[in-house]
């Protein structure tokens, strides 16, 4: 994967109806500022199919899948929480707590940490509110995800059309 600039970020074998299928989940490097967009996938699709048939390491016939984590990746490494930065996150902790907000920082060194800005919404058609920063250390995480936010879609989409509507306006 390294040579179409793409890390392997999971690899399954399963049986699912009489068949074999072949998952690989393929991420961008940490570095990488681009987008993992369908014609990346597609080429480390053919690189994949080709090695699998060369060494037929798979018996019999199969289904291969190639794809990305998906919006609402799972953060399972470092490197996944540094890609994530900025956007909102959901952290579920080994207490039961569940902490939802912008993800701030990631932390290195000693005592490597996450910082969530919880964000709450206080109600339909008001702005969301910042609360105070939550640290969290590795090992208070039991899992999280990243979360798809449709608010900001649809607030860039309704300043958009703000902008259409004033450019449309006919003055007298």
């Amino acid at each position: 994967m390294t040579g179409a600039g793409l890390l392997l970020d999971d690899l399954e074998v399963a049986r699912s109806g009489g068949r074999t299928v072949v998952r690989v989940v393929v991420d961008l490097a940490e570095d990488d500022p681009g987008a993992l967009d369908l014609d990346r996938v597609g080429d480390v699709t053919q690189v994949v199919s080709d090695a699998l048939d060369a060494v037929d390491v798979v018996p019999g016939v199969y289904t291969l899948e190639v794809g990305s984590p998906g919006a609402e990746r799972p953060l399972t490494a470092a490197r996944h929480w540094r890609r994530a930065l900025g956007r909102t996150v959901v952290v579920r902790t080994v207490d039961g707590r569940t902490v939802t907000g912008r993800l701030d920082d990631v932390a290195a060194g000693d005592a490597p940490a996450v910082v969530v800005v919880p964000v709450t919404v206080p109600g339909k058609g008001r702005r969301p509110v910042e609360g105070a920063p939550v640290t969290l250390a590795w090992q208070d995480v039991r899992d999280a995800r990243v979360q798809v936010d449709l608010a900001a879609v649809r607030d860039d989409e309704s300043d958009e059309d703000a902008g259409r509507h004033d450019a449309g306006a006919v003055r007298g």
